[in-house]
């Protein structure tokens, strides 16, 4: 059965922008990643099934955005402005170096999904039945994969490496 992304765009579009907004913290560059999303159905669509629209939207959503966040990382020229402007409001810019340094570090081995399943469960505070659903991992799939990312966190907060 084909996909009718015309229709799930129509249902759908406004979900993804907000979860595109909430990620991004940007009206304007989270209207270009929902387009994103729906490029990327398009050119799925031939092997896609869909049983849970919002749930299969939803990943690709999170996963359009992180690419884009990583891609402002590598390119801060991109978004100076932002950049400075986030800089300048904190009081220990120094601390902002190390936060992302330990992110860095804390996902350098990781599997990509790993990112997405955090954020899921840390940022959007899902269920780990929601998250598990969403990346098409069981329950127990995404507990594992906290579990060593909560032990990799603790063994780099306590300096080992």
């Amino acid at each position: 059965m084909a996909i009718d992304i015309t229709d799930m765009y129509r249902r759908f579009g406004p979900m993804v922008h907000r979860r595109c907004q909430r990620l991004l913290g940007d009206k304007e560059e989270a209207a270009d990643a929902v387009h994103d999303v729906f490029v990327q159905l398009v050119r799925r669509q031939e092997n896609l099934t869909v049983k849970a629209p919002p749930s299969l939207l939803y990943k690709i959503a999170t996963d359009v955005c992180l690419n884009k966040l990583r891609t402002r990382r590598r390119h801060p020229e991109t978004h100076e402005d932002k950049l400075l402007q986030f800089i300048a409001s904190r009081d220990e810019p120094d601390r902002l170096t190390e936060h992302r340094s330990f992110l860095e570090k804390l996902f350098k081995n990781e599997q990509p999904s790993t990112r997405t399943i955090a954020v899921m469960h840390y940022v959007d505070r899902m269920t780990l039945q929601e998250v598990a659903k969403a990346v098409g991992l069981s329950v127990s799939g995404v507990r594992k994969r906290l579990r060593t990312l909560q032990a990799h966190a603790e063994a780099l907060e306590g300096g080992a490496e």
